[in-house]
């Protein structure tokens, strides 16, 4: 394919097969992605189908579905291109001196030979770079002429072409044209440049187009091609393509990590940054998870595989950012829509061109010519094809190296215009998990002492609030519980857990519990009710029938979600938490966020009517959560936004993923929608205004063919180039 035009054109011809619900083809990869009842074709169906529509389908069982394969097609198509062009170059240069030369007297009184001589030179070395370079583009105008279309192939074969066959013929047949005015000349160096030129633009943006996936190609070479397995206290090194879930595989200090698994003896710290966009490497011992294709720092460890092929974390990540690349925008509908009549208006335009400078003109038939010729070549259908493709593809790849994932191109686009941003609060501004935050001692209790009596009754509860105050003690260093003489555990739900603890009964719950067990709480009730002013969950212990002090548990939030929020504001973005906690528990941790609007007590289904009722007032609203609850809220919302450390179900119903905890990816992932649409926008501004002033200019006269090539070869590029400033340009950073 070479322009917008071609895709049109392969679309439409896959959307006409029964069974075929949708074709999206992108310029910038040359793929399709194809949505299609399997029970009513096939992929040689849809093969044949492109084929008569005068492209090749290359199929997945043809070419393989590894990147080498792909990164292969592109690379055989750029390094085509670039021979063509030297050729080309190699020929036009002498070319284009010798016509030059070839018309003063001097040259002609010095010269042995004649200038009938020194044309059918130039015929011959015209016709070589026709054959050897030019020969791509009268194959494809043929190729599409049979089945009745056009491309930006056609613009350029009946452009040079014309130049070609008038000055071959004068040449050839030098009697027939002595009589026409202006007629004598011939136009090889025009065709021979014209020719040149396109496909140094061609080789150029085939380069530039190569950058726009390097996001993707950077995360496929990540996968080592081998793995050291252990099996019977023997190791071997074996492809990963034979890997099977439940094979023990050895890893050692400065070695990739080769598939997804669980550690089961060892521990070491790894760099997760290119599959995460975490910068900080990440401690693993027995029982943490490790992904295939992050780096292992210092130390040795084994591993269980838990998923091979397309399970793997990083397969699921290059295959959203495919898919992502692979889509369409809203925004590429009116270049969709321009391309399907842009060359034949072209053609048109240039005919009417001929007819007007031959007839109201009154210029010479050489002159209508040429300037038939400029108008043709001029027009370019390219830019207008890449536009929207490049950027996509340059925006989505660098999300992907940040931790971004966006499920599509319309989810890229649709960012953009957010204005609010709704956060869950629990495990997405928080941690998710309680915390001990404070201690108050009383009656003469220690900190430690009582810490530690609470933990050993805690330890026997799986309660979220037991299992923070066991870890709070394992974190202080205090005797781990399991090793204390604990009896006569009793959990009591919804209001804590009793067990005697060596010689003491000991109590830990909420204030009914006390009450119940007539505990008196007159000294620790004011500390209960300043953390439950803070937002923060008292719970009370009990020694042998007395309060020895209060604990305090609460939710923390993450250390950027502060800087997060203040980062929103500054981008103009409003901002609103909601959650099914209580009024205190919900306004305490808006305020350590900075957020001012605050819906507590919503069940998820609320949650998704209070945004529902932010978009009826006009917003585009963003919902950022990790859970179940979230999912609602997440497919309401004009962008749902899904932490990764969050559950399947939430990242499966989001149109954005963070792929690391990590709120600031948030603001990232609007910024970059932001940049990415302006540069969608400005790439659209200069395809359209490129055309919108050459073309006239070339239908009066003012551009010669040669430099209307050299223009149309580097409106692509400067396309390409514009989209590929992505790649760098400034975000939010993360805290």
């Amino acid at each position: 394919m070479t322009c917008a035009s071609c895709a049109g054109r392969v679309e439409k011809a896959l959307t006409k097969v029964a069974g075929v619900e949708s074709a999206a083809v992108n310029l910038a990869t040359d793929k399709v992605t194809v949505t299609f009842d399997q029970a009513r074709t096939t992929l040689p169906t849809l093969a044949a189908s492109v084929q008569d529509a005068g492209f090749t389908l290359i199929l997945p069982a043809a070419e393989g579905v590894s990147v080498d394969a792909g990164e292969t097609h592109q690379q055989k198509a750029y390094l085509q291109l670039r021979r063509e062009f030297i050729i080309a170059l190699a020929l036009a240069a002498p070319i284009m001196i010798l016509s030059m030369v070839g018309m003063t007297h001097w040259f002609m009184a010095a010269s042995p030979v004649s200038m009938n001589e020194v044309q059918t030179l130039l015929l011959v070395a015209t016709t070589a770079l026709i054959v050897f370079s030019g020969k791509r583009f009268y194959v494809a105008a043929w190729r599409l002429a049979l089945h009745a279309g056009v491309d930006m192939n056609t613009l350029v074969t009946v452009g040079t072409g014309a130049a070609y066959l008038y000055s071959a013929a004068v040449v050839l047949f030098p009697g027939r044209f002595s009589s026409l005015p202006g007629g004598r000349g011939v136009y090889f160096d025009t065709a021979s440049t014209i020719i040149a030129f396109i496909l140094m633009g061609k080789m150029l943006e085939a380069k530039a187009k190569l950058r726009t996936s390097d996001a993707v190609t950077a995360l496929m070479r990540l996968t080592p091609k081998t793995a050291h397995i252990v099996r019977n206290g023997k190791e071997f090194e074996i492809p990963i393509a034979m890997l099977g879930v439940g094979d023990v595989i050895l890893v050692r200090p400065g070695e990739m990590v080769p598939i997804d698994g669980v550690i089961t003896t060892g521990e070491s710290s790894v760099d997760e940054k290119m599959v995460t966009g975490e910068g900080i490497p990440a401690e693993k011992k027995a029982g943490s998870a490790v992904i295939g294709g992050t780096m292992n720092k210092n130390g040795s460890f084994l591993f269980e595989v838990t998923a091979v092929g397309a399970d793997t974390f990083l397969s699921k990540i290059i295959t959203m950012v495919q898919d992502a690349q692979g889509s369409k925008a809203p925004i590429q509908a009116l270049a969709d829509r321009i391309a399907t009549v842009f060359v034949p208006v072209v053609i048109g335009i240039a005919m009417v061109t001929f007819v007007l400078w031959l007839t109201v003109g009154g210029g010479p038939f050489s002159t209508a010519m040429m300037n038939f010729i400029a108008v043709l070549i001029i027009a370019c259908p390219c830019a207008l094809g890449l536009a929207t493709p490049t950027a996509i593809m340059v925006g989505t790849g660098r999300g992907a190296t940040l931790g971004i994932l966006f499920r599509n191109a319309a989810s890229l686009e649709r960012a953009h215009d957010v204005d609010v941003v709704v956060f869950d609060k629990t495990g997405t501004l928080t941690k998710g998990a309680p915390e001990v935050t404070a201690i108050a001692p009383l009656n003469g209790w220690d900190r430690n002492r009582l810490l530690e009596r609470a933990a050993a009754v805690e330890f026997h509860s799986q309660h979220p609030l037991a299992s923070a105050i066991v870890e709070s003690a394992r974190v202080g260093g205090i005797a781990v519980p399991g090793e204390m003489h604990v009896t006569s555990f009793r959990a009591l739900e919804g209001f804590g857990a009793s067990a005697t603890v060596g010689v003491d009964s000991v109590i830990v719950g909420n204030g009914a519990l006390m009450d119940s067990l007539g505990v008196e709480l007159d000294t620790a009730r004011p500390a209960a009710d300043a953390f439950a002013a803070q937002g923060r969950t008292a719970v009370y212990v009990g020694v042998n029938g007395v309060c020895v002090g209060v604990i305090a548990l609460a939710d923390e939030i993450h250390a950027t979600s502060a800087a997060t929020v203040a980062g929103m504001f500054r981008m103009g973005l409003d901002v609103v938490m909601m959650t099914g906690d209580t009024e205190a528990s919900a306004h305490s941790v808006a305020a350590q966020a900075g957020i001012r609007r605050v819906v507590a007590r919503v069940l998820p289904e609320g949650k998704a009517l209070e945004i529902k009722k932010l978009q009826s007032k006009g917003h585009v609203v963003a919902m950022v959560g990790d859970g179940i609850n979230d999912a609602p809220a997440l497919a309401q919302a004009d962008v749902g936004i899904a932490l990764g450390t969050g559950t399947d179900v939430a990242i499966e119903t989001a149109d954005i993923t963070l792929m690391k905890d990590d709120l600031a990816g948030v603001s990232t992932a609007i910024a970059l929608s932001q940049r990415t649409i302006s540069t969608i926008r400005q790439n659209f501004f200069w395809a359209f205004a490129y055309n919108v002033v050459g073309i006239p200019l070339a239908a009066f006269g003012l551009l010669s063919p040669a430099i209307a090539a050299a223009a149309m070869a580097l409106s692509s590029v400067s396309v390409v180039a514009n989209s590929l400033r992505l790649r760098r340009v400034k975000l939010p950073v993360r805290p």
